[in-house]
């Protein structure tokens, strides 16, 4: 018999959310120079957080490790068939097509991050420009459908898949929940996130021509 399971801990909540306002606002901050400060704040953040996961994908609990969501190309396609016909078997974790856009998302983030650092220091030119376009509006689109997928399956399974991630609950079956939330990590990460944040302009994360502007600075004194 169904109940209220514990399913998503702490720490991939506060990843989840915190990512989702680190691109969400990185994106926006993109094409203005007015912005540049937040932008890259917001970059790194979203390579900070995409390392930890990348950790916590092989620590984390139950359903956080990427073992819990690998599948195979055959059970992909399946699943999506099964999508098109109405009928898509439940989830109590990741299913097929969500694991698509998760890999998806942090492949990007990952090649979104790194071009960013990459141009911040003035290194590449358009070249590297281009590629930190192309890679963080292919995280957007995967963004976008990856929202599309999550009201399909909320409609289609009765079940509010954003809420689910919010408080960390599902309906399923006892056995299926994990035992521990990690609150005490979640909380670390927040004031992690919100302390590098608050100390930005203490960090020294300046660019090139920054670092030459300087030196020169200093030189003439």
């Amino acid at each position: 018999m169904s109940q209220r399971i514990l399913v998503w801990d702490v720490p991939t909540r506060v990843f989840h959310w915190l990512l989702v306002l680190s691109f969400s606002g990185a994106f926006l901050t993109a094409e203005t120079e007015r912005y540049r400060d937040i932008h890259v704040v917001l970059g790194y953040t979203l390579l900070g957080l995409i390392a930890f996961r990348l950790l916590w994908g092989f620590f984390g609990t139950r359903y956080a490790k990427f073992r819990s969501f690998v599948f195979k190309p055959d059970e992909i396609v399946a699943y999506l068939l099964s999508l098109l016909k109405g009928k898509p078997p439940h989830y109590v974790g990741h299913n097929p097509a969500g694991s698509v856009a998760i890999w998806l998302l942090l492949t990007l983030g990952i090649l979104s991050g790194v071009t960013g650092v990459i141009l911040f220091q003035d290194i590449g030119g358009f070249v590297m420009e281009g590629l930190h376009e192309v890679t963080s509006n292919a995280m957007l689109a995967i963004v976008f459908i990856h929202i599309a997928g999550v009201v399909v399956n909320s409609l289609m399974h009765r079940e509010n898949l954003v809420r689910s991630m919010v408080t960390g609950f599902k309906s399923a079956e006892p056995n299926e929940g994990i035992r521990r939330s990690y609150l005490w990590l979640g909380v670390i990460m927040l004031v992690g996130v919100v302390t590098f944040w608050a100390g930005y302009p203490a960090t020294g994360l300046v660019t090139t021509s920054e670092k030459v502007a300087q030196a020169g600075q200093h030189s003439n004194d």
